[in-house]
C-alpha cells in the first residue's frame, strides 16, 4: 500500500479504535454464533427472545426494534421467521386491534434458557479483571450515549442495565 494511503487510512487513532472495536465485536459475534448453532438459533434470535422476555406484555415489534436498536422492517422479518420456527407468536391486542403483541412459545422459552449458557462470551470477557470490566462498561456506556445522541435517539435501550 502506498505510504500516503497508509497515512490517510491508518494514522487516525479514532478510526483505528473504531476498527479494533468493530473487528473485536465481529469475532465475538462469530464465537457466539458458533456456540448457538448447536441449539439451532442465532444471536439475532436470542436478542429478540431476550427483548420479548424483558418487555413482557409490552413486547411489540416496535418496542423490540427500539430495544435492540434494529430497524422495524428487520425486526418484523426476524419475528416472522421466528414465528414460523415456533419460537414465538404474534397476537392482536384485544384493546388496540392495530397493535401486535409478541409472546414466547414453550419452544421459545426453552431456546431462551439454552441461550443463557454464554460460555463464548464469558470466555472472552473473562480475559478482563473485574475492575477492567467495570471500566470498559463505563467507557462503552459513554460511547453509546454519544452515538444515540448523534442519531437522535433519546431513550436508552432497556438492556443491558446501566452500570453505576
Amino acid at each position: 500500500m502506498e505510504e500516503n494511503l497508509k497515512e490517510t487510512f491508518f494514522c487516525n487513532q479514532d478510526y483505528n479504535v473504531w476498527l479494533l472495536f468493530n473487528h473485536t465485536w465481529r469475532a465475538m459475534f462469530k464465537a457466539r454464533e458458533r456456540e448457538l448453532s448447536a441449539h439451532d438459533i442465532t444471536p439475532e434470535q436470542t436478542e429478540v427472545l431476550l427483548a420479548a422476555q424483558a418487555l413482557g406484555n409490552r413486547a411489540t415489534p416496535a418496542a423490540i426494534s427500539r430495544s435492540t436498536l434494529r430497524e422495524p422492517h428487520t425486526i418484523s422479518g426476524l419475528i416472522n421467521r421466528m414465528e414460523a420456527k415456533g419460537l414465538l407468536t404474534k397476537n392482536k391486542d384485544l384493546e388496540r386491534r392495530n397493535l401486535i403483541r409478541v409472546e414466547l412459545t414453550e419452544k421459545g422459552r426453552q431456546a431462551f434458557k439454552e441461550s443463557v449458557n454464554r460460555k463464548a462470551i464469558f470466555d472472552v470477557i473473562g480475559e478482563l479483571k473485574p475492575e477492567e470490566r467495570v471500566e470498559l462498561c463505563n467507557y462503552l456506556e459513554r460511547l453509546q450515549a454519544k452515538a444515540l445522541n448523534i442519531i437522535g435517539i433519546e431513550e436508552r435501550p432497556i438492556f443491558p442495565p446501566k452500570t453505576d
